[in-house]
């Protein structure tokens, strides 16, 4: 994913510079956002802005992904699909 002209700049709301790219580009379809940097301030930017389901999973950066990480991911693509066949 190209960030263009927002990379790495900080926003004076405390949002992350990924968050509104990524809500953009997920363009109301449901998106996973594994990071480290991850704050509440982005998911009551993704709750907000939106449409679709949005997973944000905070990965500790000293560990790296971990199998229950792994879990919470499939857990959540069972849960896209479920509400597929069911809704």
């Amino acid at each position: 994913m190209n960030f263009g002209d927002v990379l790495l700049q900080q926003r004076p709301d405390g949002v992350h510079w990924k968050t509104g790219p990524l809500v953009d580009y997920a363009d109301g379809r449901p998106f996973a956002w594994v990071d480290d940097e991850q704050s509440e301030l982005d998911q009551t930017y993704v709750t907000a802005h939106h449409q679709g389901s949005g997973l944000l999973h905070h990965v500790n950066p000293r560990i790296g992904l971990r199998e229950n990480d792994f879990r919470t991911l499939a857990d959540y693509a069972r849960s896209l699909n479920t509400s597929r066949t069911t809704g």
